[in-house]
């Protein structure tokens, strides 16, 4: 889901702190959004500046990591732009139509009349069933009267009139009605309304769609939990669904923190209801005058002329155009064409005018070195155009690194690849990833050699890597982009291309890729060799502080991390290199404290060991009673009586 829900804690201890309140509304004269070339932290500063003579706007500021100054922005006026902006902008393209009005979209159905063998790869792909009306073409779900049991609740999952519906029962009973599904590569989540229930009907569950407690879970075909719609806490802290009153106060909806990104909005309306986001990782200073495009396409959601708003009141306006509901508010459900190629009516009537992958609108303005802006697929506005959604705050490894995915511009925007990179050298738009990254090794290698050259050689990647070239060690993503991301349901890897001699990472005993793949060897040995290989260097005292047993196995230190984060990275590191000599060990992640990292210790065991942890009474949603004794049984049936590997030093 999007980063507009609560940043979750990073590690058990920050679990426990009251969850965060959400910023009040304050009156205010200016505010500046500002998206950095470098990491972006999502630290908000209000100001109260006087800005013109009418001209009002909004700010944020987002400070980066170093505290940086050298940012592009997006101010947001209410009012005409005042002269002092005018002196320094100007209109990106004043010639030519909007690109990013609502009646600039035509929708996917018109580019597939030219664009057959895209509109084909598309319909396939992820972003295209990112959201969707709930109907028997998109629902994956098991509606034929499917049951779950959580938290002493049963959930039941089944169709009526033609409906998929919800049901919870524990103290009382209540009712939802889907609407919309969510995703359909890994997961299908749902959104969806209460309709009947002991809560009053004027609740916002009554009058919201919002992300329902339960999704299906595609590969193993069952009903599970939803994670990552609230902030993950461990058990007893967790959002419990059967509690209507919490339920009701703490529900996720759907249109505020999830939609801006899992549906095609015209980008005129984000400018103006989601400018902080579309802020994060803007090319250039931009200034939007949200009253005067409300005026000019949007007159409907005007109660009053805009002069007439007070500052609270546009306040509320803009912050309303956050919530807009996609089934009637977006250009389309799903993430289509003119997502990234921006309104394209304009190339639909006349093939010869090409799309812009830079705004184009009378209502912005645009601070720039150069008198000719390129609205064409440059290396900054492919990345906008990806940048856009995939940003955002995540919990953090010690080198800055998210832990979990949908942040992947923000990750790779914290290494230094992408001052040349582009999202698409490596992910092409229209085509699907699949549920398993299908590019060969070689080809992984080449996409980096293209850049680093001195590479191209066998020898040369031998002698860079240490280790013979064509083996695992000596693959560019292994050492330079190590699984350190959680995905839906597999450990991926991270955007932030970084090196495995990082400090930072070492020091505070978080996953390094030397002991991903040498999962029996000790972080002493990896500092050895790392020294004698590229000279690096760690302090003996902060080794001493962060590892217990500096001779031990470095993931099984990583399995019982204080941080969650990185328990579920070592556990993910002992299943993936066959570690069954840590098969005790990794039976007991099956009772962590943290519901997600139990599913994913519970799928990677079951992929190792060839077993279902259902036949065995085990199930990842459980509480610590209830799992109690599945796990005895298992530990009993499966853990040989064997010795630990023995350490090469």
């Amino acid at each position: 889901m999007s980063d507009g829900h609560r940043s979750l804690p990073t590690d058990d201890s920050s679990a426990n702190a009251h969850r965060p309140s959400k910023s009040p509304v304050s009156r205010t004269r200016i505010v500046t959004i500002t998206s950095l070339v470098i990491a972006v932290v999502g630290i908000s500063v209000w100001s109260s500046l006087q800005s013109g003579a009418d001209a009002r706007n909004l700010v944020y500021d987002n400070v980066s990591d170093d505290e940086s100054s050298n940012a592009s922005f997006i101010k947001l006026w209410w009012g005409d732009f005042p002269r002092k902006v005018r002196q320094v902008s100007s209109v990106p393209n004043a010639d030519a139509s909007s690109n990013i009005h609502p009646e600039d979209y035509v929708g996917p159905e018109a580019c597939k009349r030219c664009h057959q063998k895209n509109y084909e790869s598309w319909s396939h792909h992820p972003h295209r069933w990112m959201n969707a009306l709930a109907d028997s073409s998109t629902v994956k779900g098991d509606f034929s009267g499917a049951k779950m049991s959580y938290l002493g609740g049963e959930a039941t999952f089944y169709q009526e009139d033609g409906e998929y519906q919800m049901r919870l029962v524990r103290e009382d009973t209540r009712i939802y009605i889907v609407n919309q599904t969510i995703g359909s590569r890994f997961f299908q989540y749902y959104t969806g309304k209460q309709i009947s229930g002991p809560v009053q009907a004027d609740r916002m569950p009554y009058l919201q769609d919002h992300v329902l407690p339960f999704g299906f879970w595609l590969e193993p075909k069952e009903w599970v939990p939803v994670v990552h719609i609230f902030d993950e806490y461990p058990d007893g802290l967790r959002i419990d669904p059967f509690d209507h009153d919490i339920y009701a106060m703490e529900f996720a909806s759907y249109a505020v923190g999830c939609n801006v990104c899992h549906t095609t909005f015209a980008l005129g309306d984000l400018l103006s209801g989601n400018t902080k986001r579309m802020a994060r990782e803007v090319p250039l200073k931009l200034h939007w005058s949200a009253s005067n495009y409300l005026e000019d396409v949007r007159p409907d959601l005007l109660s009053m002329p805009s002069d007439a708003y007070s500052d609270v009141e546009f306040w509320e306006l803009l912050r309303s155009m956050d919530a807009l509901e996609a089934p009637t508010e977006a250009v389309t459900l799903g993430v289509s064409c003119e997502s990234c190629h921006l309104g394209c009516r304009e190339h639909v009537q006349n093939p010869d005018i090409l799309p812009k992958f830079f705004p184009n609108s009378p209502h912005l303005r645009v601070e720039s070195a150069t008198d000719q802006l390129d609205f064409g697929r440059t290396h900054t506005n492919v990345n906008w155009a990806c940048g856009r959604c995939h940003t955002g705050n995540r919990p953090q490894l010690a080198a800055g690194m998210s832990t979990w995915n949908s942040t992947e511009y923000s990750d790779a925007m914290r290494g230094s690849c992408y001052s040349e990179l582009r999202c698409i050298d490596c992910h092409s738009p229209h085509e699907a990833t699949g549920r398993k990254w299908s590019l060969p090794p070689e080809k992984d290698d080449a996409l980096c050699i293209r850049c680093h050259q001195k590479y191209d050689s066998a020898q040369a990647q031998a002698a860079h890597s240490h280790h013979v070239a064509g083996s695992e060690g000596s693959r560019c993503m292994n050492c330079h982009m190590p699984r350190l991301n959680e995905g839906m349901q597999d450990v991926v890897r991270t955007h932030t291309i970084f090196s495995p001699t990082n400090s930072e990472m070492i020091h505070k005993n978080h996953p390094n890729a030397c002991n991903q793949c040498h999962a029996e060897e000790s972080i002493d040995w990896t500092v050895d060799y790392l020294g004698k290989w590229y000279g690096s260097r760690y302090k003996s005292e902060l080794l001493d502080e962060a590892y217990t047993d500096r001779k031990q196995p470095a993931p099984l230190g990583w399995l019982h991390s204080e941080n969650e984060s990185v328990r579920l990275l070592g556990a993910d590191t002992l299943i993936r290199t066959n570690s069954r000599w840590a098969l005790d060990d990794l039976i007991g992640a099956l009772d962590d404290r943290f519901l997600l990292n139990r599913q994913f210790a519970r799928r990677g065991l079951e992929t190792m060991l060839g077993v279902r942890l259902e036949d065995y009474g085990y199930r990842h949603y459980m509480t610590p009673k209830e799992r109690k004794k599945p796990i005895a049984e298992l530990r009993k049936s499966l853990v040989p009586s064997s010795k630990p590997p023995e350490k090469s030093r």
